[in-house]
């Protein structure tokens, strides 16, 4: 029963990663033949100063928007977790832009941040907010694409939502009779029952967030103003593979942004088990 699962992942996955390993050691520009490299491409890379650039983006990337996605999945869990008047329209609002394809979801962001007449800017103005120059201005941008990753969190949510709902009643009915308030119940019972699958989720968003700047820098900034302020590594691996033909080069970079994924989650898994460990 397994079988189909196990072909899938081997077909569109196992393969595909060897055929990038593989790649990452020639140069080759699909025209002509393949020239070995070997690890001269990944030496090249590390001493790109754009590449490095990249690399630092979308670290920081991963490290600010993953709290605040995940923030995000617990807020709208609690709130529309129960059942009552008007939850489908509310459930639908906060799921729907997770399904919007993703080019245009970025360009109904170039709508909506546009400096002169976007409605972000309009919104900000009419409460004497700051009204940044969001494709001009690097901090401004990098903050645009944090902004745009804090709206698709719609499958976070359905499965919070599922697991808060999993949470037996009467955790809540003695929290009640022993006098618990409202939030000292959520920071002691709510949050630590929900903790194991927020942690997957947290993992599984990590590995996400690398690959989830590629629409919005290539779309809605195009790799930031100078310095390249949100080139992120999906497009920079996208530019070299499919404007400059490097191939090679661009399958060395998704090499590297797999190693760091994997990093990112070791580190995670270690920090969970500190707690773990912490705990008892």
């Amino acid at each position: 029963m397994a079988a189909p699962f196990v072909l899938g992942i081997v077909a569109l996955v196992v393969v595909p990663a060897m055929w990038t390993v593989a790649l990452s050691l020639y140069e080759w520009d699909l025209v002509s033949d393949p020239t070995w490299r070997g690890l001269d491409t990944f030496r090249e890379l590390f001493a790109d100063d754009v590449f490095r650039i990249s690399l630092r983006n979308s670290i920081a990337f991963v490290v600010v928007s993953v709290p605040l996605r995940m923030l995000g999945v617990v807020a709208f869990a609690m709130l529309l977790h129960r059942r009552q008047r008007g939850d489908g329209p509310a459930r639908t609002a906060v799921l729907l832009p997770t399904f919007i394809p993703d080019i245009a979801y970025g360009l109904v962001w170039l709508w909506i941040a546009n400096p002169l007449y976007g409605p972000l800017n309009v919104v900000l103005d009419s409460v004497g907010a700051p009204t940044p120059s969001w494709f001009t201005d690097p901090g401004s941008a990098k903050a645009l694409v944090v902004l745009m990753s804090l709206f698709t969190i719609g499958e976070g949510i359905i499965i919070a939502i599922a697991v808060r709902n999993q949470i037996r009643p009467e955790f809540y009915e003695l929290a009640a009779v022993e006098g618990v308030g409202s939030v000292s119940t959520f920071r002691r019972v709510t949050l630590p029952l929900m903790a194991p699958a927020l942690l997957v989720l947290a993992m599984r968003d990590a590995a996400f967030a690398f690959q989830a700047s590629f629409v919005p820098a290539l779309v809605v900034t195009e790799g930031g103003p100078p310095p390249f302020s949100t080139t992120y590594l999906p497009l920079f691996a996208y530019r070299n593979s499919f404007e400059y033909l490097r191939y090679g080069y661009g399958a060395a970079v998704t090499v590297v942004m797999l190693g760091v994924t994997v990093l990112v989650l070791l580190v995670q898994r270690g920090f969970v088990r500190q707690m773990a460990a912490d705990r008892v």
